[in-house]
């Protein structure tokens, strides 16, 4: 063989390993909330966990969202590497063509599959010590900041109609940035926030003044017809017992259009992992497998076969 044909041959070999070493990463786009936000940092550290867990052969793209309804509605251009976060719920109005998705229907909305569960959406009415609140009902008379245009916002208001606070408290006229200033100064006797718990604006509230998160009793978790969530006694500082409050559940997703391996290896990965990622953020020590009965419809076959090999328990319906 004449050195031309060696070197031709040789750069062959080459490429070719180059090629089989691409093809056996897989890469997958997450799509979460906006940047800035809690759970676009959440899909910041999937992605290195995911990295992390599989030597690098899943490679996670993490993307900007404007909200769950916008990645739902995605999956109708998306391919199988797509995976996205949002509640439950709102995959079953899609799924149905209801409320935002009237009108909106799509085959590929009944293809959607669940892969694990991540930090729920976690409801804290936050009151200064000063105010002498202990519970929902001592808010009357009292100033709240909710914010605006948050789901947290949007919940705290239904949650003061439901209890028949409504004419009876104080809204300040601020955006939920300024509630721990706000609080500190005495400008505000408390206020209301959604998050994946612990939230930091909570954290840092509690740290810089004498906090009380208000626990909800079972009838008014009941009413609010959403799902009841418990934060531990020591989440906060100051916080000496366990908190019931309410939550949205939210799960990361994917489409039927994933193959099973990759369903598979995503959803084995962070559950190997979540620890780990509990020791980075706080906010992982919240999932644990009971929350996948939150899922009411179908969980993708390649995380099936992760949670049967697991030994956790699904639902008919959700395989």
């Amino acid at each position: 063989m004449n050195l031309g044909l060696k070197t031709a041959v040789a750069a062959f070999a080459l490429t070719t390993m180059a090629l089989t070493a691409a093809s056996a990463e897989t890469r997958v786009t997450y799509k979460s909330a906006k940047t800035g936000s809690s759970y676009y940092q959440m899909g910041v550290e999937l992605a290195e966990a995911m990295k992390a867990g599989t030597d690098g052969d899943i490679s996670v793209t993490v993307e900007e969202s404007q909200g769950s309804v916008q990645n739902v509605m995605e999956v109708r251009a998306r391919g199988g590497d797509y995976v996205f976060t949002t509640p439950p719920a709102l995959v079953g109005l899609a799924q149905g063509g209801k409320a935002m998705f009237e009108g909106k229907g799509d085959p590929a909305f009944d293809e959607i599959r669940a892969l694990f569960p991540i930090p729920s959406l976690t409801m804290h009415f936050v009151m200064s010590a000063d105010s002498g609140v202990t519970d929902i009902s001592g808010l009357a008379g009292k100033t709240i900041l909710l914010g605006k245009g948050s789901f947290g916002a949007t919940e705290g208001e239904k949650y003061l109609d439901l209890f028949g606070l409504t004419d009876q408290v104080e809204i300040a006229d601020a955006e939920l940035s300024n509630a721990v200033a706000a609080l500190k100064n005495g400008q505000i006797d408390g206020f209301v926030t959604a998050g994946s718990y612990p939230a930091p604006n909570v954290i840092e509230a509690a740290a810089s003044t004498p906090v009380t998160v208000l626990s909800m009793s079972d009838a008014q978790v009941a009413e609010t017809k959403r799902t009841k969530l418990t934060i531990p006694a020591g989440t906060y500082a100051g916080q000496d017992s366990d908190i019931a409050t309410t939550s949205l559940p939210v799960v990361a997703f994917t489409t039927t259009k994933m193959d099973d391996d990759t369903a598979y290896a995503l959803t084995k990965t962070f559950w190997d992992n979540k620890a780990k990622l509990g020791d980075t953020s706080p906010w992982w020590n919240g999932v644990d497998p009971a929350m996948l009965s939150n899922i009411e419809g179908k969980i993708h076959p390649g995380a099936v076969r992760y949670y049967e090999e697991a030994g956790i328990a699904l639902s008919d319906a959700q395989k």
